[in-house]
């Protein structure tokens, strides 16, 4: 019985000790660290492909004290940290790319090498100020 005891309480550890390390960006999606370059985005609360970029870019900037360009490691695909959730895996280390990197016209959180400067990326946190309503209220 004790085996079995100890085997849940590590099952359980885990999960919680991941989360322990999960960083709260500026826009309040999960980030959380997987390697020294490498971090995983966690979708929440509608925010699209905007929300994900300015995410990335907050984590970067603000805990890694990197402002060069992150690219997407891994695309939209289930979390490794939060089942049942979506998510995008970004780095800062072009290396280790499956893909050579690129740019992209359209903000995609898809396509593996897709990169952006995090002080591009880092615009995207911004309020709606391009939101078309808050424009028209703003006019009134």
């Amino acid at each position: 019985m004790r085996p079995t005891i100890l085997a849940a309480l590590v099952a359980l550890a885990v999960p919680v000790a991941a989360q322990s390390q999960t960083y709260r960006a500026i826009n309040y999606l999960d980030v959380v660290p997987l390697t020294s370059t490498t971090f995983e985005v966690i979708e929440s609360d509608g925010k699209g492909a905007r929300g994900i970029w300015c995410a990335a870019a907050d984590y970067a900037e603000r805990k890694l004290r990197y402002y060069g360009r992150i690219y997407i490691s891994e695309g939209r695909a289930p979390s490794r940290s939060y089942p049942g959730r979506k998510s995008v895996i970004f780095t800062t280390d072009v290396n280790s790319l499956t893909q050579e990197p690129t740019t992209s016209l359209t903000l995609s959180t898809t396509r593996v090498g897709v990169g952006l400067p995090a002080n591009h990326a880092i615009q995207f946190c911004r309020p709606a100020d391009y939101d078309l309503g808050e424009l028209m209220l703003r006019r009134k």
